[in-house]
Formats: C-alpha cells, structure tokens, sequence
C-alpha cells in the first residue's frame, strides 16, 4: 500500500525520497527490517496470548534426552511467521502482481490448514490431528491452485530473446513487448547443464506435436507433487528447537537472491538466467518471509519458549515451493532444500526397510537409530543445539552450491 502511496506522490507532488520506493532492493530491505521487529516485538505477545489460551504442545513419549521438559510449551507460533511476513508485504510490494498474490494465497491457505491441525491436537486432545487425508486434500488443493495460474494466467512469462550491453536495447527489451515479446511458456531450467532450460511439454509432445496444448495435463501434476513433497519435507524437519526455522531462512534468502536476478533484465542476461518478467517482486515477499524466520528464531531457538506447529511447518514448506516453482529453479529444491530432503528421504528409507525387513524376516529391522535423521543423532546422546548448528551449516553449504549453479554449467 505504501509502494502506491509514494509513486502517487512522486508523480503529483515530486515528494523528495518518494522514488525509493521504485526500487525493489530498498523495499525488501524495508521489508525485513519491518518483518524482524514485528517477529521479536509482537512475537511475545503471541506467545503470552497463547500460554494464556492453554496452546500447549502435548509431547508423545519417544524416548528422547530433554523431551519431558517441552511438555506445555507454547504452539501454533507459526502465526507470528504469518503475520509477520504478511504485513510488510501489504505494505511494501505491489499487490496486483500475480506473483505476490499467489504467494499470498499459498500463506493463509497452508496456514489455515496448519492451524486446523494444531487446533484439532490441542483442544480435542488429538495426538493426530487433522487426518493425514485432509492434509494432502489441502496440499494438492493448493498445487492445482498454482499449477493452473502458472500455466494459464496471461501475467505469467518468459522472455527469450536475449540482449546485448547496450543501454537502448536493454530499456527497450525491458519496455517495449514488441521489442522481445514475452511468451507464455512451461520450460523451467535445470542446474549445472550448459544448454540448461527444459520444457515440460516435451513430455507429451514426443507423441504428437499437436499434444503441446495438453501439456497442463503433465505441468500441474509436477506442481502439485513438488508442494505436497517440499511442505511435507519442512513439517517432517520440525522436530527440534530451531532446526526448521533457522534452515528455511537460509533457503529463502538463496531463493531471494534467484528470485531477484530472474525479474532483472539486464544481470539476467549477464548470468544468462531466464529472465522471468515482474517476478523481481517476490523479493519483497521473500525478504519479509526471512525476516520473520529469523525473529521467530529469537523465541525458537534452545530451548525453546514457542514452536511453530504445523501452522507454521506446512506454510513454509509451501511458501518454498511455489517460490521454486515460480522462479523456474524446481530442479534446484534437492540442493536448497537439501535439509529437507534428507530429511524425508531418512524417513522414507527407514519406513520401507523395516516393512521389508519384516515381511522378508518376520522382524522389522531399522536403518537409523530414530527417524528423522535429526531423531537419530538425538538417540546418538548428540545434544539438540549441536545436531541443529551442524545442520545449518550444511544448509549453508548447500546454498552455497545453489548460488554457484548461476555460473558453473
């Protein structure tokens, strides 16, 4: 609302400082100064309201050093991540972009859903919560949502004429459509290949060319398989103090930093990036978004005085994968969100191996002590703020090696 307020009063009245707000860059800056404080200040509030509501987090028994203690511990705090996020970007980013409003709808829709689920556990004393169908109605609800806006909604391009470093031509392949059209498209980019974008109609086009125009048939359901997977994979992470809120901070800047190189025509072209019209605006979601990681950290850390819940689990894994996906950088989520996806795929394995186990031997056997992983260095005697720093620090890692993939291909 403020990005309106200012460029009205730049236009009318020339108000000295108005133009700052053109700029992407000083919006997210102001954006996750804005987001920090609402998260540390009003955060203990939210946490006072809750302790008074009796939103306590019911530990079930797993055999785990310091887990008795947590009983009682505020939850449902991914409500500070929401608001948090949420009103700097009503404040700061341009709120008809087809982008932030999807980001939007993918916060309060996977809130909602989060939120059903911690109600359900707290208030009817419901160790389960919302039942795990309803959840994944709810995620592929949300993966339908973005799939169809991605492929139909006329806002969302690509442009692939590229541009050389004369200023002229830059501003006109930046202004002028006719100059280098924007198409709608399905092609995505893959990392550390040369010749890197690959189009998810080749799919179905190998059979007939005709075919392209059905390609929403593949497109959506890779979308709603990449939501499903990377909401799941964060609420599967949040199991100890700090270690989903801290790793998803380091993901969202690394996709901050995608996301603001694919909206800029000329470093774009520079990187040789898809360059992806008005997509830059997702930084100001993404800035705020880590700012509240980040302030929700302040209480979230050892030990810790508020959880996130599955109210705040489920919409960052959301929020993540439709950032991915709509930045065209889904084939990096292993590598961003790598803590994630050890962390499922240590469930996954530990799952099947003692139901194999079983069947083949009549015993189940297990892979790791506990699952997930995190579990296992736990039952290790490792204490949960050492697994948790060395788990940001391969998340770091592995940004590092995200943002590598700009250049080595």
């Amino acid at each position: 609302m403020l990005y309106y307020l200012f460029e009205y009063l730049e236009s009318e009245y020339q108000f000295p400082g108005a133009t700052l707000f053109q700029f992407i860059t000083f919006r997210a800056a102001m954006a996750i100064i804005l987001s920090l404080l609402i998260s540390t200040i009003y955060g203990k509030r939210i946490i006072v309201f809750l302790q008074k509501k009796q939103m306590g987090e019911s530990i079930r028994e797993l055999g785990l050093d310091g887990q008795a203690e947590k009983a009682g511990t505020p939850t449902m705090g991914g409500i500070i991540i929401i608001l948090a996020t949420l009103v700097p970007v009503l404040l700061f980013a341009k709120l008809d972009n087809i982008y932030v409003i999807l980001l939007i709808i993918t916060t309060l829709w996977m809130g909602v859903i989060g939120f059903t689920d911690d109600y359900l556990k707290i208030k009817r004393k419901d160790k389960e919560g919302l039942a795990g169908k309803f959840k994944v109605i709810g995620q592929v609800g949300l993966g339908i949502i973005v799939g169809c806006t991605m492929y139909f909604h006329s806002d969302i391009t690509i442009k692939e004429e590229k541009v050389n470093s004369d200023v002229e031509q830059v501003v006109n392949a930046e202004k002028n459509s006719d100059f280098n059209p924007a198409i709608k498209s399905t092609k995505t980019t893959i990392p550390f290949l040369k010749n890197n974008e690959f189009d998810y109609s080749n799919l179905i086009t190998w059979i007939n060319p005709d075919f392209v125009k059905y390609a929403w048939l593949i497109f959506i359901p890779i979308v709603i398989f990449i939501v499903t997977a990377v909401s799941n994979g964060a609420n599967l992470t949040d199991g100890i103090d700090g270690l989903a809120a801290g790793s998803s901070a380091i993901m969202v800047l690394t996709l901050a930093l995608f996301a603001w190189v694919s909206g800029n025509i000329i470093f774009s072209d520079y990187l040789n990036v898809m360059y992806i019209p008005n997509s830059g605006e997702m930084t100001i979601f993404i800035a705020a978004f880590a700012g509240a990681l980040v302030g929700f950290l302040w209480y979230n850390t050892y030990p810790a005085q508020v959880f996130m819940g599955d109210t705040g689990s489920l919409t960052i894994g959301g929020i993540i994968a439709v950032i991915a996906i709509a930045i065209r950088k889904e084939f990096l989520i292993p590598i961003v969100c790598g803590v994630f996806f050890i962390e499922t795929l240590s469930v996954m394995m530990q799952v099947s191996w003692f139901k194999y186990t079983r069947k083949k031997y009549g015993e189940g056997r297990r892979i790791f002590l506990m699952s997930p992983l995190h579990h296992h260095y736990q039952k290790k005697g490792i204490h949960e703020s050492k697994i948790v720093s060395r788990f940001w620090i391969v998340g770091i890692f592995l940004a590092i090696i995200a943002v590598i993939t700009l250049k080595v291909r």
